[in-house]
């Protein structure tokens, strides 16, 4: 499906989940290169720009938590940016894209600003809107972080175990989708000087900068991910030693306790209490007492 947007004179196509005939009808109204056919009609596996005769050929890929649409972790979007046109591509439900072409329709109709270039702008725009979308989800794994601190602090420390590990595997793989943003916006910059002129590069320096904010605030976010796991892991070893000590101190205890027992069950001619009056109740007493002492004694140490 084709989405078609016209802001200053430029012309931007959205093509969600691109058909055959969405790329061919692309390709002879821009009079694109046969090449990014192939590209276009399917998702690409890696990130990368290229420089093509009048236009560039640009591939990012977003990472996705809270707002994807569906079970994969990235979002794709391929974008072809020539002096008059862009067009951007891609293979799932991207609300940034659908967000932004709203305000657009707006500003086309409301804004009477005098933008320039409003190519770079409209790519610049695009780009710090689904950057906006990360820092959103960034918040909603922060909260995430709050949560399992508190909780920690609770007591819960054995659950939190699984919830730190997957808030660190979602961090990780924001940082790993994120660090190729760097190598691609910068060779943009340099390829978008050469075929649109200064004005591009600039709009491409300032996306630059949004993309160092989600790099800061990812590694911040995954700093606490590792001070919570280390206090967690603490307090774990902590309670792990506390009931080590306690069970240790039980089996001191019962240990000369079950002695005794087993020396009245001693089958000799002469055993003290045993046939006498009440000697069931005398020998549970003396253990009962032998006991007390015992751990008055280790309570007098603090040992319990």
């Amino acid at each position: 499906m084709i989405q078609r947007y016209s802001y200053k004179g430029i012309t931007w196509l959205d093509l969600d989940h691109p058909t055959d005939k969405d790329v061919d009808d692309i390709i002879k109204e821009f009079k694109i290169d046969g090449v990014i056919a192939n590209e276009l009609s399917k998702p690409s596996i890696k990130p990368r720009v290229e420089l093509y005769h009048d236009f560039i050929y640009l591939v990012l890929h977003f990472p996705a938590f809270k707002h994807s649409h569906s079970d994969k972790t990235t979002q794709e979007v391929d974008f072809i940016i020539g002096r008059d046109f862009l067009v951007t591509a891609r293979y799932d439900t991207v609300d940034a894209l659908h967000k932004f072409a709203k305000q657009l329709e707006v500003s086309s109709i409301l804004d009477k600003k005098n933008i320039e270039y409003p190519t770079g702008y409209i790519f610049y725009m695009i780009l710090k809107e689904i950057y906006s979308t990360i820092f959103d989800e960034l918040s909603y794994i922060e909260s995430w972080q709050k949560n399992i601190e508190n909780k920690i602090f609770k007591g819960d420390e054995r659950n939190m175990v699984f919830d730190l590990s997957n808030v660190s595997r979602t961090l990780l793989d924001f940082q790993k989708t994120m660090d190729a943003h760097k190598e691609v916006l910068i060779s943009l910059e340099i390829i978008g000087k050469k075929a649109l002129g200064n004005h591009f590069s600039l709009y491409t320096r300032v996306a630059l900068e949004e993309y160092h904010k989600i790099q800061n605030t990812i590694k911040n976010l995954r700093d606490v991910v590792v001070e919570l796991r280390e206090t967690n892991n603490s307090l774990l070893d902590t309670k792990g030693n506390e009931i080590t000590k306690v069970l240790t101190i039980m089996a001191f205890i019962a240990v000369p306790l079950s002695l005794i027992v087993s020396v009245f069950q001693i089958d000799t001619v002469a055993r003290p209490l045993i046939g006498q009056p009440n000697d069931f109740w005398i020998l549970i007493g003396g253990i009962f007492a032998v006991g007390v002492v015992m751990f008055s004694f280790f309570k007098f140490k603090h040992w319990l």
